[in-house]
């Protein structure tokens, strides 16, 4: 796995406490404890990587073990590599054979644009899983 080029990398031996943010995509394949937010942009859970937070991001990618929910604006993937224990929440999800993911899924968002449309309830899709997918 390589991060996007142009991605902020935090590499495998780095430690971080607290909380998280930026304004570009991030590639982390670290031991992060605490809240990640990336609202507008794209968040790669490297096959290294040890997160124990709450992610808000545009897109989350997960190859390695996250505890914590997942909060995606657009699409959630998780590789066949991942360990996911928390819920997730997007608007797509995709889930490779041999993931492993234990909470609860909740797909379909609040539509953008004019009144009328966010007026309208989403469409949303919801499951609860406790095995591998």
């Amino acid at each position: 796995m390589k991060p996007a080029e142009g991605s902020t990398v935090i590499g495998k031996s780095v430690k971080i406490r607290g909380e998280l943010s930026g304004n570009e995509d991030l590639y982390v394949d670290g031991d992060i404890e605490g809240t990640i937010t990336l609202s507008e942009q794209s968040l790669t859970i490297g096959p290294n990587a040890k997160v124990r937070a709450e992610v808000h991001a545009r897109d989350v990618t997960v190859f390695g073990a996250v505890q914590g929910d997942l909060h995606a604006t657009g699409r959630v993937e998780i590789r066949s590599s991942a360990v996911v224990h928390g819920d997730v929440y997007g608007g797509k999800l995709s889930i490779e054979e041999n993931a492993t993911i234990k909470g609860k899924v909740s797909l379909g968002g609040v539509g953008k644009g004019s009144d009328a449309a966010a007026s309208e309830k989403p469409q949303q899709e919801s499951l609860l899983l406790d095995s591998k997918a």
